[in-house]
């Protein structure tokens, strides 16, 4: 795979000094999150302290929705991440380079083939399905000459809108339109114990995208750099494009999809930062998952009794930190 070229448009190689992984600042961090999960455990239309069998309702559907929060919101945010690292490109995440409608698209045959299939297997289809849309994407970027950092997403969200439309088809033609849209809707509603907990895969591709840091950071940089350092660009490049095939499989399959969230993380921490992953990657754990806590509660109080999926508060969010993030970028030149 020939690596992306660095354009004007591009995000700049890293030139701040590592900063410390751990420090006061981030300390606090973790405390202000914790607070919104605790908040998250005793919001809703039950009430888990006074009413009879409170307690086995807090066991069976705040807790597990909590760690969902915390375990989605953390991939993918680190999902964005790695696509914008090795994409060189500050609006590429998985919900506008297609790799989400990709794993929806694996969803949908998976039950259309074989209606009877497992969790696990519709998670390891959307997996495959989820990889294979990515190289997909970075297959068409090495035919476009022009770089600039719209063309990019935008050949991401062209290809993203075939799939959607060919998954669109297959579920008119077998009458599945309606759990195709409660995939896509993005919520946290329907996790339950029993039903959340392949998501704690994801928490093991937290530890290997961490462990690869600093070889997926030098491979951002470009194919000649990365050889010239000894990184075997094209095997780092499998393996993150395998890392975040996984965490956006295992999150379609359990939660839906989260739209932009990792657009708007790895932004607001690099502007805050800098560019490097390593000592960024707690960060934007931090901030993914905060965000997506926030939206959830605010889908959740907001027409209460009733849930507003948290797909819907994200979009619009995200739409705005988008547009910000143009102007931001047109200012500077």
């Amino acid at each position: 795979m020939t690596a992306p070229q660095l354009t004007s448009e591009s995000p700049p190689p890293p030139t701040r000094g590592r900063e410390r992984l751990v420090d006061g600042k981030l300390l606090i961090g973790i405390g202000a999150v914790a607070l919104l999960l605790v908040v998250s455990l005793f919001t809703g239309v039950y009430d888990v302290l006074g009413a009879e069998g409170g307690g086995e309702m807090f066991a069976i559907t705040r807790i597990p929705r909590t760690i969902a929060l915390v375990l989605a919101g953390a991939a993918m945010s680190m999902s964005g991440l790695i696509m914008q690292l090795m994409t060189q490109n500050r609006f590429v995440e998985p919900s506008t380079t297609g790799t989400t409608e990709w794993a929806g698209l694996g969803l949908i045959l998976v039950m259309v083939l074989v209606p009877s299939a497992g969790l696990l297997t519709k998670m390891g289809v959307a997996i495959v399905f989820s990889f294979v849309g990515t190289m997909v994407f970075f297959l068409f970027l090495r035919r476009v000459t022009l770089r600039s950092s719209l063309i990019v997403p935008i050949i991401g969200i062209m290809l993203g809108a075939v799939v959607g439309s060919v998954s669109t088809f297959v579920a008119l033609q077998f009458d599945a339109l309606q759990n195709l849209g409660v995939w896509f809707a993005g919520s946290f509603t329907s996790v339950l114990r029993g039903s959340y907990e392949v998501l704690w895969i994801v928490l093991a591709v937290g530890v290997a995208v961490f462990v690869v840091a600093d070889r997926l950071t030098v491979a951002g940089l470009g194919e000649d750099i990365a050889t010239n350092v000894g990184v075997n660009y094209r095997r780092v490049v499998l393996l993150g494009t395998g890392l975040v095939a996984i965490a956006t499989g295992v999150v379609t399959v359990v939660v839906g999809n989260l739209p932009f969230l990792g657009l708007i993380v790895p932004n607001v921490v690099s502007m805050i930062r800098g560019d490097d992953l390593r000592s960024n990657l707690p960060w934007v754990c931090l901030l993914g998952i905060a965000i997506v806590t926030i939206c959830d509660l605010i889908g959740r109080t907001i027409i209460m009794p009733f849930e507003v999926p948290v797909s819907l508060i994200l979009g619009i969010v995200g739409a705005a930190v988008f547009i910000a993030l143009l102007l931001r970028q047109r200012r500077h030149g």
